[in-house]
Order: structure tokens, then sequence, then C-alpha cells
């Protein structure tokens, strides 16, 4: 099965990468470190410690595993070509009903943290938002029912 492409900003595809390499290293050294001190411990058949380090490793094991297959698939979107829409990359101002304007990036789903501003293409509001041009009104489907959205601006680069 071939993997969709996994949209990353520039920072996001370096963040990704920094961990990976950390878990590869530092990661495994010190489950191997716990699972060593817990065998140390005696009967590993009735050892707790042992259980938790061996539950850690699969842990560490299974998320070296995701970012091997986020990477694989990594398409850079932050050298995003001018453009008067919304595309991945794109900050984008917008203001709902009776809110204050907010800003957002459009960014693939590897990387979304509304928190941090970053929403994903595949969200509701991303796709909505989506080759939309300033001043468009975007109507986004939402658990709480339809919002109408107004796009204020559109940034390229910050």
């Amino acid at each position: 099965m071939v993997e969709k492409p996994t949209f990353l900003t520039r920072e996001g595809l370096d963040k990704l990468r920094k961990e990976l390499e950390e878990l590869r290293t530092e990661g495994r050294l010190r489950i191997a470190r716990n699972i060593r001190s817990a065998k140390e411990g005696g009967d590993i058949m009735e050892n707790a410690a042992y259980d938790e380090a061996k539950v850690q490793q699969a842990l560490l094991e299974w998320r070296i595993s995701t970012l091997e297959r986020i990477l694989a698939s990594a398409v850079v979107i932050d050298e995003v070509a001018p453009s008067d829409q919304v595309v991945l990359g794109s900050w984008v101002t917008i203001q709902g009903e009776d809110k204050e304007p907010e800003t957002f990036r459009i960014v693939g789903s590897a990387e979304a943290d509304p928190v941090k501003g970053l929403i994903s293409n595949e969200s509701p509001l991303g796709k909505a938002l989506l080759g939309h041009r300033v001043g468009d009104e975007v109507r986004v489907k939402t658990p709480g029912g339809l919002r109408h959205i107004a796009i204020l601006d559109i940034c390229h680069d910050r």
C-alpha cells in the first residue's frame, strides 16, 4: 500500500527528525538500562518494574516506527509560492460570528496543534479554508453546528 504524503513545515520536519534521533539513541539506552536494572531485581516473572520497562520499550519502538513512516512520506510545505488563496502552509486570519479574530497556519495532520495555532488541512476548518481568498465567507460544519467564518488575511511567510 502506498503511503499518502505527510505534509510538514520545515520546522516540523526538523522537530520530528530530532525526536527520532533522540529516541533511537538516548531513548533506547534509557529503556535498556531500565530493563537491565529490573532484571537485577530478581525473578522477572513477578517483577512489576520489568513488566513496566517492557511496556515502555514497546511504546518507544511504536513511536520510532511511526516517526519513520511519517518522515518517509514527508513533503515540505513551508516554501509556499505567493498566492491570494489559502494553501498548505498559509497563515490565515479569520473571524467567526461574535468572536475575536484568530490566526492559524494550515499544516499537515502530523504537525497539527490547535493550541499553538497549527490546524490540519484535514480538519473541518482547514478543509473549509483551503482555496478561499481574503473577503470570502466560509461555512464550517462543527460538532456545535454550522459556523460562518470570514477570511480577513492570508500570509505565506512569517
